[in-house]
């Protein structure tokens, strides 16, 4: 494994000039070259030395950015690193054109392994908890705890405001979509992007809104863009139907790390009611329900899922050792109507 630090994060050099990535203070970014793909990470300096590791793992057309807010809840407790995924962030797309859910799961697993960072606390968002569900499964020695927000497993009855996304899987469908939206601003592109990912758009901030008008202007520069989003996008769609043993739900089924599943009420993309089942089916389950979150908890949420996440190291002994400075006043004391219960196993 080679390893680059990028201060400014300058896109690779076969690859057209883009606009550097953003890096929130705290944070720095190096690139991975690992065989057949280039990985960036984005990680904070440890409050102190020997935390336990922790990797988070972003949602189809996110990035490790997606992470900075919870990463910065959780400095005190883990050592943190984010990934950009093949083809998304500031990462390169991968050698071989493969953006199925086994391959980005490749893709950590190669990470993890050439890293010797394993075991790690491992959390994933939406197409990343599909991704992670599938790590923990295979590679149970990788994954001391798994946390999921929002995690992409197969549903019965898609609801009707996540059909579009699904739809980017379709042959044809993005390239009329890129056609029909040529005139959008990034401003535009990135209100729809919040008004579909949170409970409440108005609880990203002005600098968040910029940061992510920033991100997706630099995105639409990059020749790749469509193409890792839309293969992605197949690449989940195709998971749905795999059966036998690759099934998502039946490797969810073997996962054997403690896991903390977290679902929002308004979330849009991934149905709220599937959090009973998820309870279900994950056998060492903890459930956190935030009624007024949409898709993306860790980013309208993150103190609440930092504190469950810290309930979740305290509960299996996993953390560092040191208990950290915890405020002490219920998930639900900001008003959220938060609910948290353990599902056992």
């Amino acid at each position: 494994m080679s390893s680059t630090e990028l201060p400014s994060a300058p896109a690779a050099s076969v690859l057209p000039k883009v606009a550097t990535v953003r890096v929130a203070d705290g944070e720095r970014l190096r690139s991975v070259g690992l065989p057949g793909i280039t990985l960036t990470v984005r990680s904070r300096q440890p409050a102190r030395e020997g935390l336990p590791p922790a990797l988070y793992v972003h949602g189809l057309g996110g990035s490790s950015q997606n992470w900075s807010a919870l990463m910065q809840q959780l400095d005190g407790d883990v050592d943190c690193e984010a990934v950009d995924l093949p083809g998304f962030g500031d990462s390169p797309p991968p050698d071989d054109g493969d953006y199925s859910i086994t391959a980005h799961a490749r893709a950590v697993i190669r990470y993890l392994d050439a890293s010797d960072r394993g075991p790690v606390h491992l959390l994933g968002n939406s197409l990343g908890g599909a991704v992670t569900t599938r790590v923990a499964a295979v590679r149970p020695d990788l994954v001391r705890t798994l946390t999921l927000v929002s995690p992409a497993l197969p549903e019965l009855r898609v609801q009707r405001t996540a059909v579009p996304t699904a739809l980017l899987a379709v042959p044809g469908v993005t390239s009329l979509f890129t056609r029909l939206s040529r005139g959008w601003t990034a401003e535009q592109r990135v209100r729809g992007v919040m008004n579909l990912c949170y409970g409440d758009p108005g609880r990203a901030t002005p600098e968040g809104f910029r940061n992510a008008v920033e991100e997706m202007e630099r995105r639409l520069q990059l020749p790749y863009f469509w193409d890792a989003l839309t293969r992605s996008a197949r690449g989940l769609v195709n998971a749905y139907t795999l059966s036998g043993q690759h099934a998502l739900w039946r490797q969810a089924e073997r996962v054997l790390a403690p896991t903390l599943l977290i679902y929002g009420g308004r979330d849009q993309l991934v149905g709220y009611r599937m959090c009973q089942k998820a309870a279900r089916t994950f056998r060492d389950s903890r459930l956190l329900s935030l009624p007024e979150a949409g898709h993306v908890a860790m980013m309208e949420y993150p103190e609440h899922v930092a504190r469950a996440f810290r309930d979740l190291l305290e509960d299996t002994g996993t953390g560092a050792g040191e208990p950290a400075v915890r405020d002490v006043a219920g998930v639900g004391s900001a008003g959220d109507g938060a609910v948290t219960e353990n599902a056992g196993s």
